[in-house]
């Protein structure tokens, strides 16, 4: 075995090995991959191999895309043999709303060139005649999908990677991983050491026990999947080509022909665990006994709903170890706090998903960014909440959900509360619903009196908004804000503080724009050495050296990475995270100066408090609040940081003080509203690293004459070569429902953008879709069409802000 490479991966499944291949095929040779086992032991082994396109986020689409045509051509390519048969697929609507999630998801396909086909009920048994229609809407055809060898992939993997120079050590379990002092890691071996740049843990369900080897907790849990396949059934003996593969999403299955037999996959209620108390040592290729109780309800349904399947006994269970994460996507990216340590790993899907999992961590490894943006797959996207209780619960519910809609305002309960401020029980008391975002619960919306007769006991959700039974009492809350003054518990806002004598100098070479002035903020973009914006932050300058850096709830792992991996060694800068010592309170509208005039002897004049400047404030109990004159929603306004211990005391103070001027709470649902109005951008939605600033249309954030900062030369290559889109806001001339994410946006017949971000604006009460098009259209006044839930729609480009497009409420000025 080699002594030293430039990457390390653990891990010898479908996953590791692609990883390996690309980062051949990609000119990194000196590589070595690190198997326990056999190669395809884990959960390889005894996948189905279904490879599906589908997916309902567009990235996941677009990986599952990139490795079904890859699937395609790999024997070739490698020179080794495969079984992989593209049959094409039906999925099987029983209600409206099913089939407005396939009539969406044929748009967002379209745009990425696929051909999806919503069916009708009879068209669907002319692909598959063995089908029974009742209960039946319609369906969706997806003519690439298929099924392929786990086994016959992974060695495909393998041998194009060992021809490239990859060296690939079966049986040579990991027992230790070590930093070394010059940066590099040791992976110990039972047949030896490899020192290393970079290491991938690709460990699939011993996904955590890699993680544990280097000190991190990484939330992924092992729960048992079964699957049944029967004994040959007549009427597929006589078949001159295999059926397509059949999935039923409203009853949990799936069913595909295997020879002359079915599978049959269910997703069931009684989700199963286990080994919550550590894996045993040398699983690798076994399966659990078959327990058929759990499944039998959907054995019935399967039967109902295809005859043939009674024909066939049962030929074997397979009941085998599956790994979930809470949110059932996989870990592809860096791993929090540490240099040059990846996870890829816990994959539900890593039969379809091997292939674009390899390129990405392969790009990600070698170049620092993916071609797409993948912050749905990133480890980082839990923190320390995300404990083994709270991974179980979630893991469960999100497997009892696997097919189910993905609506796009659905807050589920399972690993809730985990994290909460002080104001938390006094909004629950008020009937708050709410979400959870990076951990931490939100109210979402507060019911109103004057804008329903009884609390509903359960949150409504639909593609279609007349459905929701919220849109009145949002429409309320942007109204107090709008009209007299509201107040937001927001809850997670990810703060940093940075000072040493380096700060300034640091920072203004970390960010496009200018550096605010000692008092002042300013809204600054990170970027990427390749001149992507990689995070969006709010910059505020307390002293010469002394600066508060606050951006997004979700993003807190993955800004201080960034922050820190880029931070000069030489101890001029230090750095200290700040969010869950602080709290913030956003009080806005047009009377918030006279409510925090009453309880705070701070001078909040124009002339005294600027708008986007920050200064001490003391109320009631509490002397220490930072107060800056911003806030997310466009209004006179200020964002409170307040202690955590103080912030209960300073809520209850605020609300009695705004009595007089009907201060209302708000929520995230108000508060998007009100943002699309503005043309605020919202980072992961709007704000991802596939676009520089010029893209998402911030020229007024980027200096290019300041001097050097991350990513200029690139960014200035960007502009001399054409920017080919621009971000922009569209209304669109109905109100029947809000333009999902990724709603394919048509010039007459051809897609010429795709949308970031939609709702309704209850103020300027016009449907909004924040969007990307094609730069000569994106000019005030262009007619278009976008795409919602299948049908097309008029569409108007408009200028930013929608609402109050002088920014005179902001600064209150006339």
């Amino acid at each position: 075995m080699k002594s030293h490479a430039r990457v390390v991966i653990i891990g010898g499944g479908a996953v590791g090995c692609s990883a390996a291949y690309h980062l051949a095929k990609m000119g990194c040779k000196d590589v070595v991959l690190l198997e326990m086992d056999e190669l395809t032991s884990g959960s390889t082994w005894h996948a189905a191999g279904n490879c599906p396109t589908y997916s309902s986020s567009v990235n996941i689409m677009k990986m599952q895309t990139y490795g079904v045509e890859l699937y395609h051509r790999l024997a070739d390519e490698v020179d080794y043999p495969m079984n992989y048969t593209r049959t094409g697929s039906i999925r099987l609507a029983q209600s409206d709303e099913r089939m407005f999630e396939f009539k969406h998801v044929q748009s967002m396909a379209k745009a990425q060139g696929l051909d999806y086909e919503i069916l009708t009920p009879s068209e669907m048994k002319d692909y598959y005649p063995y089908l029974e229609t009742h209960d039946c809407v319609g369906g969706l055809w997806d003519p690439r999908d298929g099924d392929i060898d786990p086994s016959q992939l992974t060695q495909a993997y393998a041998k194009g990677a060992r021809d490239l120079g990859v060296q690939i050590q079966r049986f040579n379990r990991v027992t230790a991983i070590t930093q070394t002092l010059n940066g590099e890691w040791r992976v110990d071996c039972e047949k030896g050491s490899v020192t290393c740049e970079k290491v991938i843990n690709a460990g699939g369900y011993r996904g955590g026990e890699i993680a544990a080897m280097v000190g991190q907790y990484i939330p992924i849990v092992t729960l048992s999947h079964q699957f049944l396949v029967t004994d040959a059934i007549p009427e597929l003996e006589a078949l001159d080509k295999k059926l397509p593969l059949f999935r039923d999403p409203d009853d949990s299955y799936y069913l595909r022909q295997e020879r002359a037999g079915l599978i049959l996959g269910p997703y069931e209620w009684k989700a199963t665990p286990y080994w919550l108390d550590g894996l045993p040592e040398n699983f690798a290729s076994q399966l659990w006994s078959d327990d058929l109780d759990r499944i039998e309800w959907y054995i019935g349904q399967a039967m109902a709903r295809v005859p043939i399947l009674e024909k066939g006994g049962v030929s074997r269970v397979i009941n085998g170890p599956i790994p979930y994460t809470p949110d059932g996507l996989p870990y592809i990216g860096p791993a929090y706090g540490l240099d040059n340590f990846y996870h890829c790993c816990g994959f539900s899907f890593g039969i379809t998903q091997s292939g674009g999992a390899g390129k990405i961590i392969a790009e990600q490894v070698l170049e620092g960014e993916s071609e797409w943006d993948m912050w749905m797959l990133d480890p980082r996207r839990y923190t320390d909440y995300a404990t083994q209780k709270y991974v179980v619960e979630k893991a469960i519910e999100v497997y009892q959900n696997e097919y189910a809609i993905p609506f796009p305002h659905e807050e589920r309960p399972a690993g809730r509360p985990a994290k909460m401020t002080p104001v938390y029980e006094k909004l629950k008391q008020k009937g708050a619903f709410f979400g959870a975002r990076g951990g931490w619960e939100r109210a979402v919306w507060f019911p109103q009196t004057d804008c329903l007769s009884d609390r509903p006991e359960v949150q409504t959700v639909s593609f279609l908004d007349e459905r929701r039974n919220w849109n009145d009492a949002v429409k309320f809350e942007c109204k107090a804000v709008r009209e007299r003054v509201g107040v937001l518990d927001l809850g997670g806002f990810t703060k940093y503080e940075v000072t040493g004598p380096g700060a300034t100098a640091w920072l203004d070479y970390m960010i496009a724009g200018k550096m605010p002035r000692v008092g002042g903020m300013s809204l600054s973009y990170f970027l990427s050495r390749k001149g992507h914006v990689m995070t969006e932050m709010t910059i505020t300058r307390l002293a010469e050296d002394h600066y508060w850096l606050i951006s997004a709830g979700a993003g807190e792992w993955h800004d201080e990475d960034w922050l820190l991996s880029n931070m000069p060694g030489d101890g001029s800068v230090e750095f200290e995270n700040l969010t869950d010592r602080y709290g913030t309170l956003v009080v806005a509208g047009p009377r918030s100066r006279d409510l925090l005039g009453k309880v705070t002897k701070s001078d909040l004049s124009n002339k005294a408090f600027p708008w986007l400047t920050t200064q001490g404030m003391e109320i009631g109990y509490c002397p220490d609040i930072l107060a800056m004159r911003v806030n997310y929603v466009g209004e006179l306004g200020w964002e409170l940081h307040v202690p955590m211990e103080f912030l209960g005391q300073v809520y209850d103070d605020v609300m009695a003080a705004g009595e007089e001027y009907g201060v209302a709470d708000f929520g995230l649902y108000a508060m998007d509203s009100l943002r699309l109005e503005k043309c605020y951008r919202s980072w992961k939605v709007d704000i991802i690293h596939e676009y520089t600033p010029f893209e998402l249309s911030l020229d007024r954030f980027v200096d290019l004459d300041k001097g050097p900062f991350l990513g200029r030369e690139a960014l200035k290559q960007h502009l001399e070569g054409g920017i080919k889109e621009r971000f922009v806001p569209l209304i669109i001339d109905t109100t029947i429902a809000e333009a999902p994410y990724c709603s394919p946006i048509f010039k007459d017949d051809e897609i010429v953008g795709i949308s970031s971000s939609g709702g309704y604006g209850h103020i300027i009460e016009k449907n909004i879709a924040l969007s990307f098009i094609r730069t000569d259209l994106a000019v005030e006044g262009t007619e278009l069409e976008v795409s919602i839930l299948g049908e097309r729609y008029p569409a108007v480009v408009s200028s930013e802000p929608l609402y109050d497009p002088k920014n005179k409420k902001l600064r209150d000025v006339e």
